[in-house]
This record gives structure tokens, C-alpha cells and sequence, in this order.
């Protein structure tokens, strides 16, 4: 099996920055710590962009921490809003 690589964008608008500003902390947190995450890094590079690059040792390693993204917090507050994301099998 291959490793499975994120990279790319979301953008909030300004009135809702600050909401996904407080929620990353704890997203970062769960995310490091899911079995198979090599690699997770979250960062505002502009205001209201925010960069994400994660790698995952393998393809049910990334679906599972998709699942369990989408049943977190972070997709409540972030779930509607635009990405523009890459995911490559390395």
C-alpha cells in the first residue's frame, strides 16, 4: 500500500476566521494522533487562507481520518467552506 499525501487550501471569509482560528488547536491535536498520520500540519498563511499538508502511511489510514473528520467539530465549523485540495497516492 501507498502513503497517501493532502496538501492545499481553505478560505473562510472574515467572519468566520476566528471560528476555525479556535477550533484548529484541537484538530491539529486529534489529527497527530490518529494511527497511520505521519505528517499533519494546519497554518493560517494569509488572512482567512489556511494551508494544510498531511501524509498518511496508507489509504485506510487517510479514509479514516477523513470519517473522523467529518464527524468532528472542525467539519461543523469548517464543512461549507471552499478547499482546494490535492490528495496523490506516493
Amino acid at each position: 500500500m501507498s502513503a497517501v499525501q493532502l496538501t492545499g487550501t481553505m478560505t473562510a471569509p472574515e467572519d468566520r476566521a476566528e471560528a476555525v482560528r479556535a477550533a484548529m488547536p484541537e484538530h491539529i491535536r486529534l489529527s497527530r494522533e490518529e494511527p497511520g498520520c505521519v505528517f499533519f500540519e494546519l497554518r493560517e498563511t494569509d488572512p482567512g487562507v489556511f494551508e494544510v499538508s498531511e501524509l498518511f502511511l496508507n489509504r485506510a489510514a487517510f479514509d479514516a481520518h477523513q470519517a473522523r473528520t467529518r464527524a468532528s467539530d472542525w467539519f461543523r465549523v469548517t464543512g461549507d467552506l471552499p478547499r482546494d485540495y490535492d490528495v496523490a497516492d506516493l
